[in-house]
């Protein structure tokens, strides 16, 4: 394991909750995946978006994707904060098109994936410029330490499935926007209040967000999850073992992405039924 993250990282982020920039892949690399992204929107064709439950666990059906949540450096600095053993429990696109009035409400992803620990780490790898005026990610330091209530609002332009937002007023002071260059990565903690603004700019703002789960995390909100183990090993068995695609969209690839996400699904929205309850 190579040392990605400084010691001077480590503390800001137990400090503050996140990292970032950290530089992950070359141009290259971003310009084949974004032909490949372009490849996989036409195949889908949501009107143009990337929805659904094909943007659930993409990794599992695009061998492109599935190389992402293993990339070397993405993984070496993800040990470095939760330690050698670790699943990617979920991955998704967040993208907006020039212009795009989608936005994601400030929340705490930790507060309805109805796992056992926070001690869980989100990658997000811009393919495109992540910028403010394209509507980059904005965080609120040190929020990881607490705990706010949510409101599922279903907003139509929310990028979250279920428009999830904490009854907290959040002040543009406390705000730090995480502004990425296409390759490069944030980490942020499961915990920390974060979301987007619409985007302004006349360019596509595209990220990939990977989440890392410890082994020793089990799922408290329903049937048993599933996770694809990306590093060391699983002493626990929480999870029931994903298995990397063999091709893309293969017959075998698909049907275990629909059971995987029927299954996901069912757990998150119980949990969402209990908190109304």
């Amino acid at each position: 394991m190579s040392q990605v993250l400084s010691e001077e990282q480590i503390k800001h982020y137990a400090r503050d909750g996140y990292i970032s920039p950290i530089e992950v892949l070359n141009q290259g690399e971003i310009q084949t995946l974004n032909l490949k992204l372009q490849e996989f929107r036409e195949r889908i064709n949501l009107n143009g978006k990337i929805a659904g439950r094909y943007n659930q666990k993409p990794h599992l059906i695009l061998p492109w994707a599935d190389q992402i949540i293993r990339h070397p450096r993405i993984l070496d600095a993800v040990e470095q904060l939760i330690g050698p053993n670790f699943f990617c429990w979920g991955s998704q696109f967040f993208a907006k098109d020039a212009g795009d009035n989608a936005y994601v409400s400030w929340h705490q992803d930790g507060n309805y994936w109805g796992l056992s620990s926070v001690d869980v780490v989100s990658a997000w790898v811009a393919f495109t410029p992540s910028t403010m005026a394209s509507g980059c990610m904005n965080v609120v330091p040190g929020t990881q330490d607490r705990h706010a209530q949510h409101i599922d609002t279903y907003a139509e332009d929310n990028l979250l499935s279920r428009g999830q937002e904490i009854a907290v007023t959040v002040s543009p002071e406390e705000v730090v926007p995480i502004e990425l260059q296409p390759g490069q990565m944030s980490l942020h903690h499961v915990m920390i209040f974060h979301g987007s603004e619409p985007n302004k700019s006349d360019h596509p703002r595209v990220g990939f967000a990977i989440r890392y789960v410890p082994t020793h995390v089990r799922q408290t909100a329903g049937d048993r999850d599933s996770a694809i183990l990306v590093r060391g090993i699983d002493e626990y068995h929480h999870f029931e073992h994903e298995t990397a695609p063999d091709a893309e969209f293969s017959d075998v690839a698909l049907e275990q992405h629909k059971q995987v996400i029927e299954r996901q699904l069912a757990i998150l929205y119980a949990g969402a039924q209990k908190r109304k309850l």
